[in-house]
């Protein structure tokens, strides 16, 4: 168990939480985008170049609104305010989280510490020095009047406390200061309105005993077990919700996966749906998968011997990553449990009862937005009630115009500044009000979704379901070669558009691949208009069905592989031409096995692309106006 000065080494893998103290980093995963950052200069003639791009772009986004804009001003509560009206709100602008346009009234008690004890089952014990196990949380409740009884927002994760003792940097906060992520902007915006604040360490950091069985069955039912613990204090209104971005949105999940009866509603921010998932895509692995647990279980253990604990699978975690790239159609993903027990999104459809607002990044790439989408339709199709945001932001949080600002072109860059959501405080008021007091209104099921230039439409789903598919075979375009490997790639132009289209989903490109002398190969495949970016698709050819099931493959066998892209929004003018580049890999995805030798691929009309459009025109209800922190003075 890790004393008060415990500390532990930052490393990430690409799902580090914020906290009140800034950290240097051993392993720093989330450098993986740091080639494409260019913060945003605001100096000198940049100035007057900023004013006349905000100027023309608050005139385009005006005209794709609807029509009943000019209708007359909603006149109720400040929480129900429609989304559509949002923009007219007086809300605070020159802030770089969102606030609240009204301030709670109860002050914030002194914080309290509790150890919860955590019954595990057998398989879950930990070799090594032998204590109870328990989770620590801190915790924070409003002064309310006797007798009142409050909900709980939680965050969890393991960054509590992390760093320092020869490991590696400094300390970071400990759980009981509110972390920079949630905690604080909980701590502010919330708890004064009466809601509790807790902060948990995960088994194994901070001073949570056990082992660190990272996202593994132990790590959950310690979490199930704090959300019990919440749920039936004297205090509590038994009504509990988690919340977080990246590691602690996956916290998420881990409590919806055998959840509390008291666990009424989670809002997972890119946290992944499994750990296979987040790192495998198609088959195609990341180069952080490699060491991703052994790189956790060593920052986190301090050198002394309240540490000295091993979760049963430390021995087998760190070898899966290899087995699963080399010998996938032989089972080197199926040698073990491993990847099925972190497998976090079947449990949640089947057992959860609760509400999901799903978070996402269209240009995250640390947790990929493929995450969000299908799962918004799965939850939906499992009978749980979602909503969904889905703005051109990166690996951060709706509200935070410093960051939405750093993104370079064809990551982001096109839609900002109409990327920040100043209105996310009011927007997730209403869901916990609901969800977890019982007031105010049933907040509606829908998807918000921002274009890569930076407007904003709502869909009952997404991707919508009146989209249509344009189809084209890859013998429309011209192509320069028919080899992928590592040393030569495959470039497809199609001709001009003829017209502005609005692609809105997961495009899909079904090629036609050889194998040559090596029994597989990978294809990684870079979507543009002209030259700017749009998306991106990846697959081994092993795993040419999709998914994480690989099937065997032979040298001189000729396959089909059903890719898809990423989620996008995209808007192509006309006058553009679509282009595809084909590459063995990209976006820090590692080659294939058989990466030197390649595929051959098809660019003929047996190799098909095609992409999801949808007809929005500039009078149709579903767009409407984010609160435009542009109008304000721009951050330094």
């Amino acid at each position: 168990m890790a004393t008060d000065g415990a500390s532990e080494a930052e490393v990430l893998d690409a799902e580090l939480v914020p906290t009140a103290v800034a950290i240097p980093v051993a392993f720093d995963v989330e450098a993986k985008a740091a080639h494409r950052v260019e913060r945003l200069q605001w100096a000198g003639a940049g100035v007057f170049v900023a004013v006349v791009l905000v100027l023309l772009l608050s005139a385009t986004v005006q005209n794709f609104t609807k029509a009943s804009m000019d209708d007359e001003p909603f006149d109720g509560p400040w929480w129900a305010t429609p989304l559509q009206d949002r923009h007219t709100m007086d809300l605070p602008m020159d802030t770089l989280r969102a606030q609240l346009p009204v301030n709670g009234t109860y002050e914030v008690l002194p914080y309290t510490e509790h150890f919860v004890e955590v019954d595990l089952p057998a398989s879950e014990e930990d070799i090594g020095t032998p204590e109870d196990d328990v989770m620590h949380v801190a915790l924070w409740l409003p002064d309310v009047p006797e007798g009142t009884k409050v909900p709980v927002i939680m965050t969890i994760h393991p960054y509590y406390d992390f760093g320092g003792e020869g490991i590696a940097g400094a300390d970071s906060a400990p759980n009981t200061v509110p972390d920079g992520g949630v905690g604080k902007w909980v701590y502010d915006t919330f708890v004064p309105h009466g809601y509790a604040l807790a902060q948990a360490s995960t088994f194994g950091t901070g001073k949570s005993t056990h082992c660190q069985d990272v996202k593994g069955l132990g790590e959950q039912v310690g979490i199930q077990a704090v959300v019990e613990w919440l749920g039936e204090q004297e205090w509590s209104n038994g009504h509990v919700g988690l919340m977080g971005k990246s590691y602690a949105g996956t916290t998420n999940w881990e409590a919806a996966q055998n959840p509390s009866p008291y666990l009424k509603t989670i809002v997972p921010i890119s946290g992944s749906i499994g750990v296979q998932e987040m790192f495998y895509r198609n088959g195609s692995s990341e180069s952080r998968a490699m060491l991703y647990d052994a790189l956790y279980e060593g920052s986190t253990a301090d050198a002394t011997t309240d540490d000295m604990r091993m979760c049963t699978d430390d021995a087998i975690g760190p070898l899966n990553p290899f087995t699963t790239w080399a010998g996938a159609d032989f089972g080197g993903a199926e040698l073990n449990d491993y990847w099925d027990e972190r497998r976090h999104l079947p449990d949640v459809l089947e057992n959860y009862e609760g509400s999901v607002y799903l978070v996402w990044g269209l240009q995250d790439w640390n947790v990929d937005p493929y995450h969000a989408f299908p799962t918004y339709q799965l939850l939906r199709d499992a009978g749980i009630h979602a909503r969904a945001i889905a703005g051109q932001w990166a690996h951060n949080y709706p509200d935070q115009p410093d960051r939405h600002g750093e993104l370079s072109s064809g990551y982001g860059a096109e839609a900002y500044p109409n990327t920040s959501r100043m209105d996310w405080a009011v927007e997730l008021y209403a869901w916990f009000e609901w969800f977890l007091k019982g007031e105010g209104e049933e907040p509606e099921q829908h998807v918000q979704v921002q274009t890569n230039d930076g407007r904003w439409h709502v869909e009952s789903t997404w991707p919508p379901e009146d989209l249509s598919w344009w189809s084209m075979g890859l013998d429309e375009g011209q192509a320069d070669g028919s080899i992928v490997n590592n040393g030569a790639s495959i470039e497809i132009v199609f001709p001009p558009l003829e017209q502005e289209i609005h692609a809105s989903g997961m495009p899909t490109l079904h090629l036609s691949a050889s194998t040559r002398t090596c029994n597989g190969g990978q294809v990684f495949a870079t979507l543009y208009a002209d030259d700017l970016r749009l998306g991106h698709a990846t697959m081994d050819i092993r795993y040419r069905g999709g998914g994480m099931d690989a099937a065997f493959t032979s040298p001189l066998s000729e396959y089909l592989m059903l890719m898809e892209f990423n989620p996008l929004d995209v808007v192509v003018p006309a006058g553009k031409s679509l282009r595809l580049v084909l590459s063995e890999s990209g976006e820090d995805y590692l080659p294939s096995p058989c990466a030197a030798v390649g595929l051959s691929v098809s660019t003929g009309s047996d190799s098909v692309f095609s992409l999801p459009l949808i007809d929005r025109p500039p009078s149709d209800e579903r767009w409407f106006l984010a609160p435009a922190w542009w109008e304000q003075q721009p951050i330094p």
